[in-house]
């Protein structure tokens, strides 16, 4: 990701910009646990992060607040950033927490809620949660077992899948409403999916089942944009990528205001093409050759439409197990970054 940061600096600056403001959302884990440090932040960076918020003329909002103006056809204001926390670790009640309620800032946590019920080690407690929900948290539904969303058990039917999802998903929201009282993640209800991995029929139930989501993939929430969309982006924060500069210019960053043409489903199955290509279409072609896409901080080989409004693009191999991004980036003439992400997933 430095390196992806180094190689933004270097980009040709864009045409002028869309006048509507973006909300950036970030996504945490844990806090000051040095011996995670792929979901963790330092305490120091933390504290930077608020202070920048802080100072640099941001509103922090809870992410319902975004949701719901969204969903209320209203624009963002300028600088809207949302915090976000996922899992449920015990380190958001000692170490985060506190920093947050002493600035006022509000929070969103999706947890996934049998890990609190059966009292596992490192994870909250309903008590800590209920005081933390009288002090500007919100919570949120990360399915009850924080199962992969999109992955079929052996010889498990089309059927048995969605009951046993739609199943994990409402039981985790039984329980927010139980512990946290009725009006718990409704009006919006918000989810995010375990590790950010989702395919089209597994964001197809959830946008069933009323839910607006969320993945772990970056970029910006713009005005107008789609809340029935497969996943909604947030930043992630690990102490490897949450470095102050990196996170300045993440807070600040603007939507790449495209329509994905392809994939058509982020999950790439046994006879699925990979590496899978990437298709990007702009409404103009004021984009045109000005727009870079990087996979694993490598700069992509991009060829566009006669018209110039559509970028199409592909790692040059294969993309292995597990979860990966294209990410795209360009400037424009005020020095704004916008960004947009595509996630993957391989079976």
């Amino acid at each position: 990701m430095r390196a992806l940061v180094i190689a933004l600096a270097s980009l040709v600056v864009l045409a002028p910009a869309v006048s509507h403001a973006d909300a950036v959302a970030f996504i945490y884990h844990r806090f000051g646990e040095s011996e995670y440090p792929t979901t963790s932040v330092t305490l120091d960076q933390f504290d930077a992060h608020l202070e920048h918020l802080a100072k640099g003329g941001y509103t922090v909002w809870s992410l319902d607040k975004v949701v719901a103006t969204l969903q209320d056809g209203k624009e963002l204001p300028p600088r809207v950033v949302s915090i976000t926390i996922d899992d449920g670790f015990e380190s958001i009640y000692t170490k985060a927490y506190p920093r947050l309620k002493a600035r006022g800032f509000p929070f969103t946590v999706f947890v996934n809620s049998d890990a609190i019920d059966q009292r596992r080690a490192g994870y909250l407690s309903w008590d800590q949660a209920r005081e933390m929900a009288a002090n500007g948290a919100r919570f949120a539904n990360h399915l009850a077992t924080h199962d992969r969303i999109w992955q079929r058990r052996k010889d498990e039917s089309e059927a048995q899948w969605t009951a046993r999802i739609r199943a994990d998903v409402g039981r985790c929201q039984q329980r927010l409403q139980a512990e946290l009282g009725a009006a718990a993640n409704e009006e919006p209800r918000l989810l995010a999916y375990p590790y950010g991995e989702y395919d089209s029929a597994s964001a197809a139930l959830v946008a069933q089942m009323r839910y607006v989501a969320f993945g772990q993939h970056s970029g910006a929430i713009a005005s107008g944009t789609d809340l029935g969309s497969p996943a909604l982006p947030r930043f992630p924060m690990s102490e490897r990528y949450a470095a102050s500069p990196e996170f300045a210019q993440k807070a600040s960053a603007r939507a790449l205001p495209v329509t994905v043409r392809a994939p058509t489903d982020p999950l790439l199955g046994r006879g699925t093409a990979n590496p899978p290509a990437l298709k990007l279409r702009f409404a103009d072609d004021a984009w045109r050759d000005r727009v870079a896409c990087y996979f694993n901080a490598e700069r992509l080989k991009a060829s566009w439409s006669d018209d110039g409004r559509e970028l199409s693009t592909r790692a040059p191999t294969a993309l292995g197990v597990g979860r990966h991004r294209y990410n795209c980036t360009g400037r424009d003439p005020k020095g704004e970054w916008y960004w947009f992400s595509q996630p993957f997933v391989v079976e």
